[in-house]
């Protein structure tokens, strides 16, 4: 953890920062002559430079040429905006396919500098040792990586079978290490609302270290239930999709968060309540909450969502305010991060346009880390130990036979509840359809765009499969894709149309220690190895995304025509979000939290 406690804190770095603001000692950087973007005043004041000491502001002023000495680097702002670094408030690092050390790689060039990140994925894989291991790399890195602590694994107990449950203590035992900032999202509203103990021991020894307690309420109803998920402490939320979702969290003294992911558009319909109504913008948050490599490369992070906001309508400072003081306010640290102010961290974007906002130069802790796309700062790589590298355990050879859906004896038909996927959301709606039986078993129809889906359990080596119907993807001849990403339990998740080709992709990622295979005719087309609890890769971003893309092609010429599918297929285990879902323990209807029959 060295370069994260390289960085004195401010009271340590005083007496240095007042020296340099008074004159008497020389800065190691000055910015000069460039317009400062206060998201505190919410201005742009013309003409000024940044003197900038241990890491921190130490003043800005219309000219501080007076701080040069000789050892002082002078970075010349040209008359280009001077912004405070982008601050990401609310992500999971494993969507990206990518360790923290390499995705900090992947974002530093599009100008976040810090990240307030949820590793509830490796949580279900390894438990709250996987939570350190990330912790630990991610206090490595030369910008800031804030943890907060799981909550949920599992995210709907009885209704799902994870690698490794959080318990109360493990949040207790996290909540007194460095980089921990608060819980991560409470998924498990409805226990919440029922009062369970256990979730509610969570919430208590986090607001014990008066950390902050990360919201999830996938829900549309705002009556009672939503009433006594807010009185049990949750302080913000990103699943709201409406304005009226984002104005009850608001009103209610929640943050609400709008994300904008590779497939979640949740900001256009939400950012009107300041827009439109008129709400108090800094109670309003831009997040991405989970975006995969290739978005990262090839369209940015939080520079990606400033820009949508602004196109939405919203004005650039206010939109700036969202991914960068407004933030850092939520989580305790507006005097630690999130403006360019005396003594917060010598983050700085600098740009020529307020609008585009091209990224040309990134100042983290005062140290340029990069210029013009280019990362010039190393992102050091954790040790990852060979129990993080070995977490696909299939137990036996799968076969066609374990993807076969018997009907009930005698049918010549069935009426089968569907999982329906929705572009560009997280929800899925719960359908029904008429099927063939043929040979005793229910059949796929892709004339009716209907594939078979299987979780293939994949922690303890029970061999055990649930199978049932997807709707949505579009999927046409034999094919099959599978993956080891299989949102919260991260079981594994195969789709296809076909018996074969299904027990085929199940297998290649067992042989491959997980990730992602696609297959079609018999063969596999595309893979994506993902060998860090079967959920991240350590290769170089560029590398992940270009197999990524190949990935995204392959599904394609499957038949698929979704936007970011891939998004959609790792989500249909999340059993936190309506309306159906599927489980190692069955099909799960999630808008009365139980399990149901596949067949009417």
């Amino acid at each position: 953890m060295e370069q994260m406690n390289a960085l004195k804190t401010w009271p340590e770095a005083a007496p240095r920062l007042i020296a340099v603001a008074a004159g008497r000692a020389p800065a190691d950087t000055v910015i000069r002559q460039g317009k400062w973007v206060n998201v505190q005043s919410r201005e742009v004041l013309e003409g000024y430079d940044i003197a900038v000491a241990e890491g921190r502001f130490a003043a800005i002023a219309p000219d501080l040429s007076g701080a040069i000495g000789p050892e002082t680097q002078v970075i010349e702002a040209a008359g280009r905006y001077m912004i405070p670094g982008l601050i990401d408030g609310h992500m999971h690092i494993e969507s990206g396919m990518l360790t923290p050390a390499e995705f900090a790689a992947a974002v530093i060039p599009h100008g976040t500098t810090t990240m307030f990140t949820d590793p509830h994925e490796i949580a279900n894989v390894l438990g709250l040792e996987g939570v350190r291991m990330m912790h630990d790399e991610a206090a490595l890195q030369p910008v800031s990586i804030f943890t907060q602590m799981p909550s949920c694994a599992p995210s709907a107990p009885g209704l799902e079978t994870t690698g490794f449950e959080i318990s109360a203590e493990d949040v207790a035992e996290a909540m007194t290490w460095p980089g921990i900032i608060g819980l991560g999202e409470m998924m498990n509203f409805p226990g919440v609302i029922a009062g369970d103990p256990k979730m509610l021991a969570e919430i208590a020894a986090t607001q014990a270290a008066r950390k902050t307690v990360g919201g999830h309420y996938a829900s549309p109803d705002k009556g009672a239930p939503f009433r006594a998920y807010l009185a049990g402490g949750p302080a913000d939320d990103h699943e709201g999709t409406r304005e009226e979702d984002a104005i009850a969290r608001v009103r209610n003294g929640m943050r609400s968060m709008m994300r904008l992911g590779s497939a979640w558009y949740d900001v256009k319909t939400q950012i009107t309540a300041v827009t439109e109504k008129g709400l108090d913008p800094r109670n309003f948050i831009l997040c991405t909450d989970d975006c995969h490599s290739g978005t990262l490369v090839d369209e940015g992070h939080m520079n990606r969502v400033y820009r949508h906001a602004v196109a939405c309508g919203c004005p650039p400072l206010v939109a700036l305010q969202m991914c960068t003081v407004n933030t850092a306010t939520h989580f305790g640290l507006e005097r630690e991060l999130g403006s360019i102010a005396p003594g917060r961290r010598a983050d700085v974007i600098l740009s020529s346009d307020l609008v585009t906002l091209p990224v040309e130069t990134v100042i983290a802790r005062g140290r340029i880390v990069a210029e013009n796309g280019r990362l010039l700062a190393e992102c050091p790589h954790y040790d990852w130990p060979e129990s993080a590298r070995q977490t696909v355990h299939l137990g036996k050879h799968l076969t066609a036979a374990d993807f076969a859906i018997a009907a009930p004896e005698g049918a010549n038909t069935v009426t089968a509840k569907v999982i329906g996927v929705v572009e560009n959301q997280a929800p899925t709606k719960a359908l029904t359809a008429e099927l063939a039986v043929a040979d005793g078993l229910a059949q796929p129809d892709t004339a009716k765009d209907i594939a078979q889906i299987a979780l293939v359990e994949r922690h303890r080596g029970t061999g055990h499969v649930v199978n049932g119907f997807v709707s949505g993807f579009g999927y046409q001849g034999r094919m099959a894709i599978g993956s080891t990403v299989a949102h919260d339990s991260h079981h594994m998740i195969v789709v296809g149309t076909d018996r074969e080709s299904m027990a085929a992709a199940a297998n290649r990622l067992g042989e491959m220690g997980g990730g992602i295979t696609v297959w079609k005719d018999g063969a596999e087309i595309a893979a994506v190895p993902l060998p860090i609890a079967g959920l991240m890769s350590d290769d170089p971003a560029t590398e992940v995304a270009a197999r990524a893309s190949r990935m995204v092609a392959a599904m394609a010429e499957c038949g698929c025509t979704l936007n970011n599918a891939y998004m959609q297929h790792s989500l249909l285990a999340l059993v936190v979000i309506p309306e159906i879902r599927i489980s190692d323990l069955g099909l799960v209807d999630v808008t009365r939290f139980e399990l149901t029959d596949l067949f009417e």
